[in-house]
Parts: C-alpha cells; sequence; structure tokens
C-alpha cells in the first residue's frame, strides 16, 4: 500500500492541486485497522464458542435443541432429552412479543412438524397430534390428555393456533399471517388505540403488495430518468422541475379533493368500515396537499430570482456527470457494501446470542447467557456497526470527491485518467484511508450518545416529569444537528485532502477557512441548489404518491389505503435522496474548488483559472444579483470580482484585474490584444 513507503507529512498551506501524493493520518488508519481486527475477534469468538446447532435448528425453554440428543441442563426437569425426530422449534403464543426484551415471551417447544392449518380447539389441537405425530403441547402431556388434564390451559398453545411455516434453514415455525403480530405493532405505534384498525392497516398492506412493489420499481425508475434529464438538459431542469412540481402539487391537491367529493357524495350509501376510513384519510390527504401547495408556491415566488443562479451550477455538475458516468452508480455500490457489511453484522450478532451458558431463570426455562467481560462485547459490536457503517459512506465521499477534483484541475478534458471513479478508489485505498477512518470516528462520537440519550427516551416513556422529557428531546436535536454540521465539514474536509493531500485536522481548517470567507456564496448556493434537489425529490414521491393513489382507488371498498401509501412515499423519498445525494456532493465538491481556484489565482499568466466558463458567468450574474437584492457590499465584494477575458495572440487569460491592452502587448511583446467582460 501507498502509505507503506511514505515519509511523514509535512504541513502544507499552500494548494498545489494533484501535483503530490502523501500519505495521511496513518496513525488513525492503524487504529482502525486495530478496531477492525477487534471484530474479527468477537466474529472468530461467536462462531468457535457459540453453539452454531442453536443457531439454525432452535431450542426449546428447557436448553434442548432440536433434531439431536441433548445433555441433561442441572435443575431443569425436561432438559436432556432425545429429540431427534422433532426438528422444528414451536412457540405457544408466537404472537406475545416482549419489547423490553427484544424476544418471543412464550414457552417454545420442538415438534415435529408445524400446523399447516388453523387449529381452533384443544380438539383440533389432539387431532392434529394423532394424525401427524407432532405434540403441540408440553412434553409432560400425552396427546390423549389434552381435553382432559386440567393443566392443558398452561401447557398447551394459546388457541385458535394460526397457520404456521417452517422458516427455511432456521427451523422455527412462523405464523403465515402477518397480522399474528397485531400487539407488536400496536405497541410502536402508540397513535393506534383500536386493534381492529390495526389489522386493517396491516391486510391492507398485504392486500396490495403487488401495487406496493410496482410503485417502489416506479420511483426507482423516475430517479434514473431524472439523473439521466439533470445529465443532459441541466440548463431547463430549473425551470422545469418548478414548473412540474407547482403543476403537480395543484393537479394532486385537485384529484384529492375530486376524489373526496365524490365518495362524499355517495356518503350515504357506505357501509363497510374501511371505506368510511379512506374517506376520512381522503380529507386529511387532500387538506395536507393544500397547505403543501400553497407553501410551495410561496417558496417559489419568494426565490424565483435566485432560481436562475443555479442554472450555470448544474450546467457545470452536468458536464461533471457526462465525463464521469460511473457517478450515478455510485449509490449502488455503496448501498452493495452496506448490505454485505450489515449482513455480516447481523450474522455475527445472531452467533453472539448462541454463546454462554445454559442459566436457570425465575420461571424455571434456560436462558444463555455470558458472564464476566464477555458481556461488553455487545457493545464493542455495536460501536463497529456505527463507526464501520459511516466508515463506508465516508469512503463513498471521498471518492466522489476526488473524481470531481480530478475532473475541475484537469485543464484538458481529453486528459483525464480513463476511469477518474477507479482513479479516485486508487487513491483513496493507498493514501486517505486513515482521513477516511478519522472523519468517520468523529461522526460515530455524536452518534452514539445521541442513540444513547433516544434509546432512553424510549425506555423512560411515560414515566419521565414534562422538564426531563423537554432537556431529553432538546439535547437529541441539539447532537442532530451537530452530526449534520460535522458531516458537512467533513464531507468538505474530504475535499480539500484530495485536492491537496493533508491530514483530516489541517484539511478541514482550510475547507473552514475557504467556506467561511464565501459565506454569502455557501448561502446562496446550498439554499437554492438544495432547494431544486428536493424539488427533484418531492416531484419524484409526489408522481409514485400519486400513482399509488390511482392504483389503490380501484381498491378503495376492501383495501385501505393509509399504510401502503406512507410505505411506497417513504421508499419513494429515500430512492430520490440516494441519487440525488450524489449530485448534491457533486456540487459541493465543485464549489470548494472554484473558491479555491478564485483564491489562489487570478488569471494571468502562470496563475490561470482552472474553471470552467459557465461557472465564471455563473459568478458574475449571482455578483449582479446580490447586488441588485441589496447584498452586496464588504463582504460580498471581498468574495469575488468581475472578471475580465484578454485575447492575445490567440491564447485567453481570464482576471479580475483591469490591465490595459497597451500595458500586455508591451510587457508580454504582443502583436494582438483584445478585451472583454466574461
Amino acid at each position: 500500500m501507498g502509505c507503506c513507503s511514505s515519509a511523514a507529512q509535512s504541513s502544507k498551506r499552500e494548494w498545489k492541486p494533484l501535483e503530490d501524493h502523501s500519505c495521511t493520518d496513518v496513525p488513525w488508519l492503524l487504529l482502525f485497522i486495530l478496531f477492525c481486527v477487534g471484530m474479527g475477534f468477537i466474529c472468530g469468538f461467536s462462531i468457535a464458542t457459540g453453539a452454531t446447532a442453536r443457531l439454525l435448528s432452535g431450542y426449546d425453554s428447557y436448553g434442548n435443541i432440536c433434531g439431536q440428543k441433548n445433555v441433561k441442563v442441572e435443575g431443569i426437569v425436561n432438559s436432556g432429552l432425545d429429540l431427534t425426530q422433532k426438528k422444528y422449534v414451536f412457540f405457544l403464543d408466537p404472537c406475545n412479543i416482549d419489547l423490553v426484551h427484544q424476544k418471543i415471551k412464550s414457552i417454545a417447544l420442538c415438534v415435529s412438524a408445524c400446523p399447516r392449518k388453523e387449529l381452533k380447539t384443544l380438539a383440533d389441537i389432539q387431532k392434529f397430534a394423532e394424525t401427524n405425530g407432532s405434540t403441540l403441547c408440553s412434553y409432560e402431556l400425552q396427546p390423549s390428555e389434552y381435553t382432559t388434564d386440567p393443566r392443558a390451559a398452561k401447557l398447551c398453545p394459546k388457541y385458535p393456533v394460526p397457520e404456521s411455516a417452517p422458516i427455511p434453514f432456521f427451523h422455527r415455525c412462523a405464523p403465515v399471517n402477518i397480522s399474528c403480530y397485531a400487539k407488536f405493532a400496536e405497541a410502536l405505534i402508540t397513535f393506534v388505540s383500536d386493534s381492529s384498525v390495526l389489522h386493517r392497516l396491516i391486510s391492507g398492506v398485504m392486500t396490495s403488495k403487488e401495487i406496493i412493489m410496482g410503485l417502489c420499481l416506479l420511483s426507482l425508475v423516475l430517479s434514473m430518468i431524472l439523473m439521466v434529464i439533470i445529465r443532459y438538459i441541466s440548463r431547463v431542469l430549473v425551470w422545469i422541475l418548478t414548473i412540474l412540481v407547482i403543476l403537480g402539487s395543484l393537479g394532486g391537491t385537485g384529484v384529492l379533493w375530486w376524489l373526496y367529493a365524490k365518495q362524499r357524495i355517495s356518503a350515504g350509501a357506505l357501509e363497510s368500515q374501511i371505506a368510511k376510513d379512506n374517506l376520512q384519510a381522503l380529507l386529511i390527504y387532500a387538506i395536507a396537499a393544500t397547505v403543501f401547495t400553497v407553501i410551495m408556491f410561496l417558496i417559489v415566488l419568494i426565490m424565483r430570482k435566485r432560481v436562475a443562479l443555479t442554472i450555470a451550477l448544474f450546467h457545470v455538475a452536468g458536464k461533471v456527470f457526462i465525463h464521469l458516468p460511473l457517478l450515478v452508480f455510485q449509490p449502488f455500490w455503496t448501498f452493495f457494501v452496506l448490505i454485505l457489511f450489515w449482513t455480516y453484522w447481523i450474522t455475527v450478532l445472531l452467533f453472539l446470542g448462541t454463546t454462554g451458558s445454559p442459566v436457570p431463570n425465575e420461571e424455571g426455562f434456560v436462558e444463555f447467557r455470558m458472564t464476566g467481560p464477555l458481556k461488553y462485547m455487545w457493545w464493542y459490536h455495536v460501536v463497529g456497526l456505527i463507526w464501520i457503517s459511516e466508515f463506508i459512506l465516508a469512503c463513498q465521499q471521498m471518492t466522489v470527491a476526488g473524481a470531481v477534483v480530478t475532473y475541475y484541475f484537469t485543464r484538458e478534458k481529453r486528459n483525464l485518467p480513463f476511469t477518474p471513479i477507479l482513479a479516485s478508489v486508487n487513491r483513496l485505498v493507498c493514501y486517505h484511508l486513515g482521513t477516511v477512518a478519522k472523519g468517520s470516528f468523529i461522526i460515530t462520537l455524536v452518534k452514539i450518545p445521541r442513540m444513547m440519550l433516544m434509546y432512553i427516551h424510549t425506555q423512560l416513556k411515560g414515566k419521565e416529569n414534562a422538564c426531563a422529557r423537554c432537556m431529553l428531546k432538546a439535547c437529541i436535536c441539539c447532537l442532530w444537528c451537530l452530526e449534520k454540521c460535522l458531516t458537512y465539514l467533513n464531507q468538505n474536509a474530504y475535499t480539500a485532502t484530495a485536492i491537496n493531500s493533508t491530514n483530516f485536522c489541517t484539511s478541514a481548517k482550510d475547507a473552514f477557512v475557504i467556506l467561511v470567507e464565501n459565506a454569502l456564496r455557501v448561502a446562496a448556493i446550498n439554499t437554492v441548489g438544495d432547494f431544486m434537489l428536493f424539488l427533484g425529490k418531492v416531484l419524484i414521491v409526489c408522481s409514485t404518491g400519486l400513482a399509488g393513489v390511482m392504483l389503490l382507488n380501484y381498491q378503495r371498498d376492501y383495501t385501505i389505503w393509509v399504510l401502503p401509501l406512507i410505505i411506497v412515499c417513504l421508499f419513494a423519498f429515500l430512492v430520490a435522496h440516494c441519487f440525488l445525494s450524489i449530485y448534491e456532493m457533486v456540487v459541493d465538491v465543485l464549489f470548494l474548488c472554484f473558491a479555491i481556484d478564485t483564491k489562489y489565482n487570478d488569471g494571468s499568466p502562470g496563475r490561470e483559472f482552472y474553471m470552467d466558463k459557465v461557472l465564471m458567468e455563473f459568478v458574475e450574474n449571482s455578483r449582479k444579483s446580490m447586488k441588485e437584492a441589496g447584498r452586496g457590499g464588504g463582504a460580498e465584494g471581498r468574495e469575488l470580482k468581475p472578471m475580465l477575458a484578454y485575447h492575445l495572440d490567440g491564447r485567453v487569460f481570464v482576471t479580475a484585474e483591469t490591465i490595459s491592452c497597451k500595458k500586455m502587448r508591451e510587457k508580454m511583446k504582443l502583436v494582438s490584444c483584445n478585451v472583454g467582460h466574461v
């Protein structure tokens, strides 16, 4: 790796884009490697000491592993049984979930077959045992005693016993109908007071699952189409998005009021509870859409003059995507790597849950618990989840920053590397993994206490007083704001590192100074640019939601809309956010490169600008617009100056300094000289 042979990095104060590369934050890379070794140790320990059979085959409440002979556990009556023929775990009450301890609060038994149909009485349970040879009551009861023994009320499953099917590879009998978990969902969705409403919501999701999957696919397609539009028609995209969002909001609001009025007229014929719920949901949707449309229209009206400022910047970002098309696929690679890591993490977590020794609990059943220092492995594993996840996301930010920096500071675009993305990945792996590790660790330090406070707030819900609740929420909000600010600063620090190969602290300081010096410009670009990208997300969500309303309207008599539509809109927003966040990242990197370019270059010979001509026009237009808005003067005047282009013997130099052509000809011994505003 490139870090192995590099000398210690000297402090750099000059910006020399892409001129040299050196390793950054090597101690942090070593610390991160040691941390990953610790994660690997936990993985090896959990596999070596944990009972894999308990994870895959499952075990009952007495410590017996299903499908094999077992060893007697001291003090437990039904332990040490030969369960070779009983390969499946069956819960007497599978819907009784303990949210505090995150487990099913029910006696677990090993059975030879799962009940493939609903059993409504003890007689049905007895018949199932006699027919299939699978005893669903506790081991001390014989099938002939199910209907006569008074202990059957406690030792047999709660009936009606739901239809169950074994989970592939894990040999657990799980209820086929997801509405069985209504109590679990009811505990999470506290605003639902009527359990029948929750049952209808869940059944509505199951009935509309094909429509939900189709609409989720539609949101993915719309996001891809929007990225293509951004790439090829960036000049008109801003106005197209603005007009489409306004028309879409007005159209969606009109459709919702039309559907509400249509169903309201036929209100006398409504008999089913589902139809009444849909009518009430339509009214809520229509009012919310109206408020949203009014707010959106006012924002567009106020910012209409500033909307034009983003056109040039979007045009340059569109050029970046033309030269670097692989940027579009960055969310896929990042998501794929995150899925692989999360799968590994969950697998290790499951193995870690099988470690420990059998210990009788207060109810007379068996639990497997870790004792001593080993129980702290859980905390280490949780910290690893956060840090490594943030590390993967930071690697994406550094990769995008490196590729865009290479594009910006390459004067001849024909001389770009064949694959700037892979070149950026190579520089990241060889030189800057330590910087990424340090930046992600800082985010982890803020995220962990915020998550702990959120957990405490959840556990104390309804128990703490109003003052404590307010303080907890304030602390959570402050930590969230701090995390967002640090994430933005980290992204700019990664850009500075990609430009100048400085360590994290130096890069963060230099980037912060640049951003402060261009505070007004940062505010204008971030406000308008982020708003336009937000409009793109709104367009995708509104389009997907409108399609969902039209499709679900055909099932209004037997499907409740609320939950399916919420699921679809949330998924559409997440998909749109993943794609457009890459575009937002490119815009931020371009701006920092541009600010550095204007600070250290003036367009004179030997100090030529790297920037695109369109970006210079954007600067001039934004300066004039801010002057007209009364925001010119001191700070803005220090940020940017008008640009002049000198055509000298066929060459073009751009500078903010006013120099007469006569002096230029005398100084550089030129034949021709023409000057004009950029």
